[in-house]
């Protein structure tokens, strides 16, 4: 039993701390939620009903929600609103690198003229009127293409919530 339940952990790991990750929005805490989650795996006796992956995810998920609700989690919050500098939000390398990469990559579906405000500003953080001078154009044509750019991007990025970039 240990090595079959060895091959699981390493092939369903990685997708369960992300999926943890989301929900608390802290990687120790996602850490302890799947290591949780495989332990009342192993203990229990597992029918093959359908998938693997999905029984798990749903343990892991149910088992957030738990933490989600419990009195520890609403004392943590409450110690952030009181004492905010104390809050330490841990961000996940991996998660980050994968939301920078989705993106860059709907950047990348934009045309020139709207991509070169948006990378100019956003990444290169110039002012707008260093952006007409680097494009030559107008400083209200910029705006514009800013917003138009923008407004490309929303249904693109609208459906995934940006945990991690969205502290930034």
């Amino acid at each position: 039993m240990n090595g079959i339940l060895e091959k699981i952990i390493d092939e369903h790991a990685e997708h369960l701390l992300r999926l943890a990750y989301f929900y608390v929005k802290n990687k120790h805490t996602a850490e302890d939620i799947v290591q949780e989650v495989f332990i009342k795996f192993s203990q229990h006796v597992y029918e093959e009903r359908g998938q693997l992956r999905a029984y798990l995810s749903t343990l892991t998920i149910n088992k957030c929600k738990d933490y989600l609700k419990s009195w520890h989690y609403k004392k943590l919050i409450l110690q952030e609103k009181i004492f905010p500098t104390y809050a330490n939000k841990q961000r996940d390398e991996l998660i980050e690198a994968e939301e920078r990469s989705h993106i860059g990559a709907a950047i990348l579906k934009l045309p020139l003229p709207y991509r070169e405000p948006i990378i100019l500003y956003y990444y290169e953080e110039l002012k707008i009127a260093e952006i007409t001078e680097v494009l030559g154009i107008a400083e209200n044509t910029v705006k514009t293409r800013l917003r138009r750019a923008r407004e490309a991007l929303k249904p693109h990025l609208k459906q995934e919530e940006w945990e991690v970039l969205g502290h930034e």
